[in-house]
């Protein structure tokens, strides 16, 4: 019997007790290491959902602590600025409590991404991350923006520098604090793999930058040279846009459903390994928040049952998730071998632009 099928399997409800129990992510520091150590290895399915609920779960907490830190060091640079009336530092300080507030709309989207598939939303609520990485990005070219006046002004009209002490006290804790709360969350954002928590400890980092800023102006005050601190500015202000790019671009690609090539390649490694599977037509992959979705179609001996051949399918969608890190669902669709693959779909030869020619039968 000639098959042509698919299988669809995600974490909830992969076929047959299989799922994505690995955790690609890796254990992180010496308890993390310890308890990896102890743990079970397991193909269950639970295993899945639960690896999905523990990135949320990550990087709402990873947002909450660097939420905390962020307002801690504005509060003491506001200690600062009514103990000495500086300004310049309350300025600073306004923009480091706004900056920590744009963890919001990220906390928020990992909260929506915790929700259900709908019948409209039927990839669920992933995405949202995307959208307030879009937001973060606004922030830092915002950032940038209010560097690169501050510091062409102050170059047009240069105005005495005081308290530089004080000034590049209050400036070291801006920055100890922003490159702590960068650090965490790029790190954490990586491990899940959400690129918009990697956005916003990049944004922590160039709130660092322009505190930074502070301290180099200010040395270079005291060395006698007063024009330093808008010079170093506009040097920080560069700096911020080179980073913004970077980020731009990460955050365009996930929009754009882009993945790493290496991973295309592993995942077109994996299917080709899978015993019956004699060729690959066609792969795709897509990122929605910090989670991989795959779709892709096999070809198989034209003379196999339905049953056989969905068990090759089954086989390949288990491979996948096991061999692509962060893959949360794939999509498998079987296709018998002939002289001419496009015999059996010969049906959808009027729908050019279809996004794949073949008929399918959902399996789960």
């Amino acid at each position: 019997m000639d098959a042509d099928e698919t299988t669809t399997g995600d974490a909830a409800t992969a076929p047959h007790g299989h799922g994505h129990g690995h955790g690609h992510g890796g254990a992180v520091g010496p308890f993390g290491w310890v308890r990896s150590v102890f743990r079970l290895h397991s193909h269950d399915a639970a295993d899945s959902v639960d690896s999905a609920l523990e990135d949320n779960a990550a990087g709402i907490r990873a947002l909450k602590i660097s939420l905390l830190a962020l307002l801690a060091t504005a509060v003491g640079q506001a200690l600062v600025v009514w103990l000495t009336g500086s300004v310049a530092l309350l300025a600073d300080t306004i923009h480091n409590f706004s900056d920590a507030l744009t963890a919001v709309p990220l906390w928020i989207a990992f909260v929506l991404g915790r929700r259900a598939a709908s019948r409209r939303y039927t990839y669920g609520f992933g995405r949202a991350e995307d959208l307030a990485g879009v937001f973060i990005v606004a922030m830092i070219a915002l950032s940038a923006v209010v560097a690169g006046y501050e510091s062409i002004r102050r170059l047009a009209e240069p105005q005495p520098v005081t308290n530089v002490g004080v000034l590049i006290a209050a400036g070291l804790l801006g920055f100890a604090g922003n490159e702590l709360v960068a650090v965490y969350r790029i790190r954490v954002g990586r491990r899940i793999g959400s690129a918009a928590l990697v956005a916003d400890g990049v944004h922590a980092r160039t709130d660092g930058f322009t505190s930074l800023a502070v301290v180099l102006g200010g040395l270079g005050v005291l060395a006698g040279f007063p024009l330093a601190d808008p010079i170093i500015g506009i040097m920080i202000t560069i700096a911020i846009l080179v980073v913004l790019k970077g980020v731009a671009v990460n955050v365009y690609r996930r929009l754009m459903d882009a993945v790493d090539p290496s991973t295309v390649d592993v995942a077109e490694s994996s299917l080709r390994a899978v015993p019956g599977v004699l060729d690959v037509e066609e792969l795709r992959l897509r990122w929605t928040g910090h989670r991989v979705r795959a779709e892709t179609g096999i070809v198989v001996d034209p003379d196999l049952s339905v049953i056989d051949a969905h068990a090759i399918a089954h086989a390949a969608q288990h491979a996948l998730l096991h061999d692509v890190p962060k893959l949360v669902a794939a999509t498998v669709h079987t296709s018998p071998q002939n002289s001419d693959g496009r015999a059996h779909h010969a049906r959808l030869a009027h729908h050019p632009d279809a996004v794949d020619h073949r008929a399918t039968t959902e399996c789960r």
